[in-house]
């Protein structure tokens, strides 16, 4: 037997989890050695009861790490361990990193540098816009932005990555061979042409109640920082937030209403002490103190395709930064269009707008 394949026979044996399986390879040192144990000892390790220690004894009642490769072959999904390149460095940091991932998809050199966005199920509209534009500039801007793939935020923070063409990393709370939700199956192919779809799960496995708050380590632990855009006073997100907090990840979040209980949780958190967050450049402008060594971001470029109506408004735009009457009045176009225009502009990090309603290049 492989060392990958020991790994995901561990990974699959029932009610074993990611605490005891941490504790259980810092006493026996390896997979294959805790495959080989005799229960006595397993019994030993600490949260390690008889039952468990006779499913690890009896592994291959429930485990075929070579039936389990070939299903995620037929996915087009392979299977990494912590000693493979591909593995998240960041991942290996916190205190229960997984012992596999089920990767559909590819995870690249570029996803050292990421950020979480998490939120609400149900967000209000507000909520959603602000996801879909955090996310599109952040990743144009060259980080990877990786979530849940769940409902709401979730789904609009990876679609606002897609948009920008840039990196998004999607990891689900359930195997690879029942995605959930299932309406985001189409999102989730298209996710795997520019990231990956992750999961620590056995390929058959259904999703729970216990899987999601396990696989939220996952989404923090391969992050530098965690965005949270709306949440309510018990939402998921906070649990997510939590994580980050005891990894050491910085936390950032976008102000909302105080009269909507759908963002207590989120307000609560600028309260305690979270970034609060109005503009992408809140949390650029921070990477030099979260990096060593800042990352080298993407320059945004005029490769993009821009209509006639951008490229007339951005020529007007000249070297020199301009106000809303002067582009309107040199473009010979109405407010409304100009407005618009800037804004589509201004999401692709090709203008910023300064105070007074003026605006200036920034390529």
């Amino acid at each position: 037997m492989t060392h990958r394949e020991a790994c995901i026979a561990l990974n699959m044996i029932p009610k074993m989890g990611p605490v005891k399986m941490r504790r259980l390879l810092d006493a026996f040192g390896s997979a294959e050695k805790i495959l080989s144990a005799r229960s006595d000892h397993l019994t030993r390790v600490e949260g390690v009861n008889d039952a468990l220690a006779k499913n690890i004894v009896g592994w291959e009642n429930f485990a075929d790490p070579t039936a389990e490769l070939r299903k995620a072959t037929d996915l087009d999904a392979h299977i990494i361990t912590a000693e493979d390149e591909e593995y998240p460095a960041s991942l290996r940091e916190i205190n229960d990193p997984p012992i596999v991932l089920y990767v559909r998809g590819k995870i690249t050199e570029r996803d050292r540098n990421t950020i979480a966005i998490v939120g609400s199920r149900r967000p209000s509209h507000y909520a959603t816009e602000c996801a879909k534009k955090l996310s599109f500039q952040i990743a144009y801007a060259g980080i990877t932005v990786i979530s849940g793939l769940a409902r709401g935020i979730d789904t609009a923070a990876h679609s606002g990555a897609l948009a920008a063409k840039g990196r998004t990393l999607a990891v689900i709370g359930a195997g690879l061979g029942h995605l959930y939700p299932p309406e985001n199956a189409a999102l989730a192919d298209r996710i795997t042409s520019s990231g990956a779809v992750i999961s620590e799960f056995p390929i058959d496995t259904q999703a729970d109640r216990q899987t999601f708050p396990i696989r939220n380590r996952i989404v923090t632990g391969c992050s530098f920082g965690v965005l949270v855009v709306e949440a309510g006073a018990n939402s998921g997100a906070l649990i997510s937030a939590n994580m980050a907090a005891e990894q050491g990840r910085t936390l950032y979040a976008v102000p909302g209403r105080i009269d909507q209980p759908g963002c207590l949780g989120s307000n609560r958190l600028i309260q305690q002490g979270a970034k609060l967050v109005m503009a992408v450049e809140d949390i650029l402008d921070e990477l030099p103190l979260v990096f060593s060594k800042e990352p080298e971001l993407t320059a945004p470029t005029l490769a993009v395709e821009l209509s006639e109506t951008q490229q007339k408004v951005y020529e007007v735009l000249g070297t020199n930064e301009r106000s809303l009457d002067e582009i309107m009045a040199t473009s010979g176009l109405t407010a409304a269009v100009v407005s618009s225009t800037l804004l589509g502009l201004e999401i692709r990090r090709l203008v910023k707008q300064l105070p007074g309603q003026r605006f200036v290049k920034l390529v």
